[in-house]
């Protein structure tokens, strides 16, 4: 009988070399798995470009803390003053002031911040719960991610599978598209209350620092001088993070800041009237 030919290779013989099983699959995944990261690094550059970072977010938490400090505990130590009680006793109030107010925005901050953390991990944990117990249903939800983001729903479709294959990448993208969170910039509330703490001190040590070093006549002068100037500095900065005029962001801090120092001094010019009376 005649024998058919076989298209089954022929095995190797011994000593001869076996070809290596195919590892596309694997290096496939790992060329996409560097490719995320590349593209996350390229990202992370766009943002920065842009001033959309944490880092920026940290420095307009500071700014506004500085801001804080300064009008509340420039209207304290003003008050005080316009009672004419003397150097000591605007030194106490503004010294409580500052601690008082530093251990309340860093309390408030740290607190909210803790809160506003939970809420985003226990989001982001039960998406990632729905991601193992139900993956056909998240699938679905990744296509349409993608064809709101204007992918063609051919496409969407068939780029889905490959992103439900990372179950990390899949979680990323529904974090940020589904839930609109960032999951590597939920934030620190101890670095917050920190943060807090030291740029309200700052701020609320402006006004209250002439009284410790001069008189009390001169000190009051240079009080409203030095926090004029920095409630203008910390307008404008606070104008600028805004992407709005510095001029106008200073001017009217200081305005702001003024007519609640005018305030408190008159009263307490009120109450030294009437307690030297």
């Amino acid at each position: 009988m005649e024998q058919r030919p076989s298209n089954r290779p022929p095995r190797p013989t011994h000593g001869q070399h076996r070809e290596p099983l195919p590892t596309r699959t694997i290096g496939e995944s790992t060329d996409h798995r560097a490719e995320v990261a590349k593209a996350r690094r390229e990202l992370e550059e766009i943002r920065r470009h842009h001033g959309s970072t944490g880092r920026s977010g940290s420095l307009r938490a500071a700014v506004f803390g500085i801001n804080d400090g300064l009008v509340s505990n420039f209207s304290l130590v003003l008050g005080m003053a316009g009672a004419d009680l003397g150097s000591h006793v605007v030194i106490l109030a503004g010294v409580a002031g500052l601690v008082s107010g530093a251990c309340s925005m860093a309390a408030g901050e740290y607190v909210s911040m803790r809160v506003q953390r939970e809420v985003f991990e226990g989001a982001i944990n039960m998406e990632r719960r729905e991601i193992a117990d139900e993956p056909e249903a998240e699938q679905k939800e990744v296509e349409v991610i993608l064809r709101a983001q204007g992918v063609p729903p051919e496409d969407a479709a068939r780029i889905a599978p490959r992103v439900m294959e990372d179950p990390e990448l899949a979680l990323d993208l529904m974090a940020r598209q589904e839930l609109g969170l960032d999951p590597d910039e939920l934030g620190s509330p101890i670095g917050a209350a920190t943060s807090s703490f030291a740029s309200f001190g700052v701020g609320a040590l402006i006004p209250l620092l002439p009284f410790v070093l001069l008189g009390f006549g001169i000190a009051l002068w240079v009080s409203v001088i030095l926090s004029g100037l920095c409630l203008f500095v910390v307008g404008a900065l606070a104008a600028r993070l805004s992407g709005r005029p510095a001029l106008f962001g200073g001017f009217r801090m200081l305005l702001i800041g003024a007519a609640a120092a005018a305030v408190t001094y008159g009263i307490g010019k009120l109450f030294g009237v009437a307690t030297t009376g």
